[in-house]
């Protein structure tokens, strides 16, 4: 039996992850504090500090934290790119610019919809997407 978007199943009363699921991510970040503060405001994220170089979170469905690094996630440098969704893209855009983020590629469409690039202000790149009609 599935519980949720966590991706467990339950046996004898006991949750375990389910097999081959994506269960953690790691990311780097020149300051941590920026980061956080960051995550926390546009999406509402809180975090475990575990020393001054670590900071985890967890959500619904996924578990990650963030390093310190003077060397930062860039995809187009080959590092993996994470995308979030949101049904309102506009809005999140300037919710990204509002808490530090810089938009790194613009608003264009691709097959499923529409989506933009940013990095967050501890250096990393991440994107948004939407399925939905521009506001």
């Amino acid at each position: 039996m599935y519980v949720g978007s966590r991706l467990v199943v339950l046996q004898q009363g006991h949750i375990k992850l389910k097999p081959k699921s994506l269960s953690y991510l790691e990311y780097p970040s020149r300051s941590l504090p920026l980061t956080k503060a960051f995550f926390s405001q546009v999406f509402g994220w809180s975090f475990t500090d575990y020393g001054d170089q670590y900071t985890a979170f967890s959500l619904e469905n996924v578990d990650g934290g963030f390093y310190l690094s003077d060397t930062v996630n860039d995809p187009h440098k080959g590092g993996a790119l994470t995308v979030f969704y949101s049904d309102k893209l506009n809005e999140i855009r300037e919710e990204i610019e509002q808490a530090g983020g810089v938009i790194s590629q613009g608003i264009f469409a691709f097959p499923g919809g529409h989506r933009f690039h940013f990095k967050e202000p501890g250096g990393s790149e991440f994107a948004v997407w939407s399925d939905c009609h521009l506001e």
